[in-house]
């Protein structure tokens, strides 16, 4: 039972702390309540949000009301929650970056016409028959940075054709987009934020310095497998020193994608590969595989292409994206135009966090759907990589290959 407070109760105590005397109010409160229908302890708790208890009977100057005057006061709980969609009614389209070519790619996308015309206006901006080096090659020639990263791009694009064809409501419900590396310019293309035509140039003009960057320092890349007690960091760090004093121009060695749990990329000095390669053990590292690559990709050895892309990409038309497109540099979504200019230059020479951005799109609470994912271009890596981090996930990841 609620004990009665006799109002010369609260005179006694009024020269009281007020914390005391703001206590026995709202028992007083409580009590003047208790035969009304509404619960004393929930009204207490939505006063006490409100500053509404602090009536003109018991406001003193040290009351401060932490609101500015005519501002509505909204009661704890009160919210709009928005309506879930369900999220097999969704799709998320992902495109792969420069690694995953093949001589003869594109070749089952040619009864498309909008797929023919896609390559027909490539040739045409590029000054070369970019077809041809998909379907024969050679491939030494379909490798070389400044052809393959054009190549992937185009037939990625063109793969959207047959995913149109069918499956149309894949492109209808899709609400996001990512693409590795090169494959992060594809998404911004597929959600609008740029024109096939400028993204074609901007791509060649990014290929292009990167190898011209390749051809004046010379590096290489490793995928490294590793374990709890491997000493990645450490590996990198002893690399860089010996490479500088090797004498390299720009001695580096860093993690240049991060794939999968226990699975990285380092990129760097060609030294300082070969010193992580020859002393893997020393760094408990499981296994290093050297990349067929021309060079140290998302290094400070691709500083050089930044700048030219950069100015490339200033005299560009870059819109919002009608969709969510997320970024390599840190995993998250881009906000507008400008969050993308400022962002893509910056991924040349930063890591490609393909893992934490995994992480960021398929984040669900448990017993929570997952949206279908589409892989759209040459080869399957994308979906291999989504089994590691998110198995669930790639249980509705389907390839569209090129």
């Amino acid at each position: 039972m609620i004990p009665q407070i006799k109002p010369s109760l609260l005179t006694e105590i009024k020269h009281v702390y007020p914390s005391v005397r703001q206590f026995f109010i709202s028992i007083k409160v409580c009590c003047e309540s208790k035969n009304k229908k509404e619960s004393p302890l929930k009204r207490l708790l939505d006063d006490s949000s409100t500053f509404q208890d602090v009536t003109k009977e018991y406001k003193q100057q040290w009351t401060t009301l932490p609101y500015p005057r005519g501002t509505k006061i909204r009661k704890q709980g009160d919210f709009y929650q928005m309506e879930k969609k369900d999220p097999r009614d969704a799709s998320i389209i992902l495109f792969p970056g420069q690694g995953t070519q093949y001589v003869g790619m594109a070749k089952d996308l040619m009864k498309f016409p909008m797929a023919k015309d896609l390559f027909e206006l490539a040739n045409y901006i590029l000054g070369y028959n970019l077809l041809k080096i998909c379907l024969e090659g050679p491939k030494e020639t379909l490798d070389q940075t400044k052809y393959c990263q054009p190549a992937v791009m185009v037939a990625s694009l063109a793969a959207l054709e047959q995913l149109k064809e069918e499956r149309p409501n894949a492109i209808a419900n899709c609400v996001a987009t990512a693409g590795f590396s090169l494959g992060e310019i594809t998404a911004l293309v597929f959600a609008g934020a740029l024109g096939f035509e400028r993204a074609l140039q901007l791509v060649r003009i990014r290929a292009e310095a990167m190898q011209l960057a390749s051809d004046a320092y010379k590096g290489g890349m490793a995928t490294v497998m590793y374990g709890p007690d491997s000493k990645l960091s450490l590996a990198c760090q002893k690399a860089k020193a010996w490479a500088m004093d090797k004498g390299d121009p720009l001695p580096d060695c860093k993690v240049a994608n991060y794939l999968f749990p226990h699975c990285k990329v380092i990129s760097g000095s060609e030294s300082a590969i070969d010193f992580i390669e020859k002393n893997a053990k020393e760094f408990n590292l499981k296994k290093v595989r050297r990349l067929p690559v021309s060079g140290a990709f998302h290094s400070e050895l691709m500083k050089p292409a930044v700048e030219t892309f950069r100015k490339a990409l200033d005299k560009s038309e870059v819109n919002d994206p009608a969709i969510r497109v997320y970024s390599n540099v840190d995993g998250k979504s881009y906000k507008n135009a400008a969050h993308i200019r400022s962002q893509l230059p910056k991924q040349i020479v930063k890591a490609v966090k393909w893992e934490q951005l995994l992480h960021t799109v398929y984040e669900r609470n448990s017993g929570e759907y997952f949206p279908r994912t589409f892989e759209v271009g040459p080869g399957t890596s994308l979906k291999t990589i989504l089994n590691q981090v998110n198995a669930k996930a790639a249980e509705h990841c389907y390839t569209v290959k090129a």
